[in-house]
């Protein structure tokens, strides 16, 4: 049976990232940095990674995205395009966080820890690849911008390794949907994963006094 072809993408943060997988071997990456635009750039980019391995969109056998955290607008970007992609070419779209992104396979236990705003950080335990629990919010500890507590435990002092960088990532966004679809187990459609409610308040049926 051949490999599936799986194309990944992320707009979750100032950027761009996309990687064409087949199995375990990487087609084509890219990255580009970009604190907006993203909307307007990412099909072009999906267009030209394709193109650049001789392939197509009827060639994809389903579609990984990262589904965050992140920022609030670029997580429904790139979701909204795996969406349509999924329905429009009749393939699976399947979310991966950046939390599972970057848990390092096969350790026995560890904690991943992602920038927040504020100098906070976003936190979710791992356990032999697997989410324990759910994400958490708490206070920057420790205080780089992105790693993996290699320790469950959250009280400093902890071992920290740092994670991968954002190509890396997006290409392992593509590996673990390929073993999600290998194991065949129920997908549904991916959602994003906002880990704190957004900062914007509601609008009020009554105006301010002004």
């Amino acid at each position: 049976m051949p490999e599936p072809t799986i194309l990944a993408f992320d707009t979750s943060a100032a950027h761009c990232a996309a990687a064409l997988l087949s199995g375990d071997r990487v087609l084509a990456e890219t990255f580009e940095e970009m604190n907006r635009g993203q909307a307007e750039r990412l099909m072009p980019v999906l267009d030209a990674l394709i193109a650049r391995a001789d392939l197509s969109l009827a060639d994809l056998d389903a579609i990984a995205v990262g589904v965050g955290p992140g920022n609030f607008t670029g997580i429904r970007i790139a979701v909204a395009a795996a969406r349509g992609l999924s329905m429009g070419l009749g393939i699976p779209a399947i979310g991966v966080s950046t939390f599972r992104a970057m848990a390092p396979a096969g350790d026995a236990r560890c904690v991943v820890a992602l920038a927040a705003p504020r100098g906070q950080v976003y936190l979710q335990a791992f356990e032999d690849g697997s989410a324990v629990d759910a994400p958490a919010f708490a206070e920057a500890i420790p205080p780089e911008e992105r790693l993996v507590v290699a320790d469950a435990g959250l009280d400093p002092p902890m071992p920290v390794q740092p994670g991968p960088d954002w190509p890396a990532r997006v290409v392992r966004m593509g590996a673990l949907a390929a073993g999600d679809l290998a194991r065949g187990t129920a997908l549904p459609p991916p959602a994003p994963l906002y880990v704190r409610a957004a900062d914007a308040a509601p609008a009020r049926a009554v105006p301010p006094v002004r």
